[in-house]
């Protein structure tokens, strides 16, 4: 295997016989940047990262898949999101470039989080368009330029790439209303996001649906979490560029209150193993179709 890494951006570690197959954690990094100056308690930043799913995602070089994984915390930037994806609320001054405004930042879960939960601000005070400018400069686009190479490099010796985005999510998610009382809507064990079939060919996500209920778990597909901007900007089906994004609920491994993990979580370590052993056989085998058609 070969490791490389980018002090407080990222590590990757590639296979020594790499396949077509890229695996990324974008929002479990803990490396806090000196920089940072949030306002909350470090205990409610920790609660917002996907808590050691670099962890859980472990053993992809193992079979031949290439790893990701970003070492600053997704509060501070987040790569799962457009460039543009701006807070106005947040800055001190106009933003001078081109915004792209989503329903995301607009409830402060933007390129650059406002809140780092509903009713708790991250900061005391405005940003400076030169700080978000530099986090964008020194974080963002390195990540997204170690991905980019990674599924270039795997599209130039194969022809064809494969990409798994591997999120955390609450446990509960959204509140529904019923006997006039108001509850939390519990979660899926799994989400699989597809953007509605537009970043990977459907029989992709299919196979890690089947192989995850196949171990027991829920699985939803699309709903409530289609896929954001990793899978958006790089799932190019129709190209042979098949991204897929994966939400493990953290009930399944962490514990929420305490802030955690649980004795569930290496057992959910060697199913997430097995998992992506499945995709590696997956893309084996599509491989060796191609080669004999």
């Amino acid at each position: 295997m070969k490791e490389q890494y980018k002090p407080g951006i990222y590590k990757m570690i590639r296979a020594a016989q790499p396949l077509p197959l890229v695996i990324d954690s974008p929002h479990s990094g803990r490396d806090y940047p000196r920089d940072f100056g949030y306002a909350c308690l470090p205990a409610d930043m920790e609660r917002a990262e996907d808590n050691r799913v670099d962890e859980l995602a472990a053993s992809a070089p193992f079979h031949g898949a290439s790893l990701l994984c970003a070492l600053f915390p997704r509060t501070y930037i987040d790569v799962n999101r457009n460039e543009g994806d701006i807070d106005p609320l947040l800055l001190d001054a106009p933003w001078p470039w081109e915004r792209t405004e989503s329903h995301l930042s607009q409830i402060g879960y933007g390129l650059i989080r406002r809140l780092v939960r509903p009713g708790l601000p991250v900061y005391d005070r405005a940003l400076t368009v030169t700080e978000i400018r530099r986090r964008i400069d020194d974080y963002y686009v390195p990540y997204h330029d170690a991905l980019d190479g990674l599924l270039n490099d795997a599209m130039y010796h194969f022809g064809e790439a494969w990409h798994l985005n591997m999120h955390a999510m609450p446990s509960h998610g959204g509140l529904t209303r019923k006997g006039g009382k108001i509850f939390c809507v519990a979660q899926a064990d799994f989400v699989l996001g597809d953007r509605d079939g537009t970043s990977c060919a459907r029989d992709f996500t299919l196979m890690v649906r089947d192989t995850l209920a196949a171990m027991g778990y829920t699985v939803a597909l699309n709903h409530p979490y289609k896929g954001v901007e990793i899978v958006r900007r790089y799932g190019k089906p129709q190209q042979g560029r098949h991204s897929l994004q994966i939400e493990i609920n953290k009930a399944l491994y962490w514990d929420e209150l305490k802030n955690r993990p649980t004795g569930n979580f290496n057992p959910l370590k060697n199913d997430i193993d097995r998992m992506i052993a499945q995709t590696a056989q997956y893309v084996r085998g599509h491989l060796s179709r191609v080669a004999a058609d």
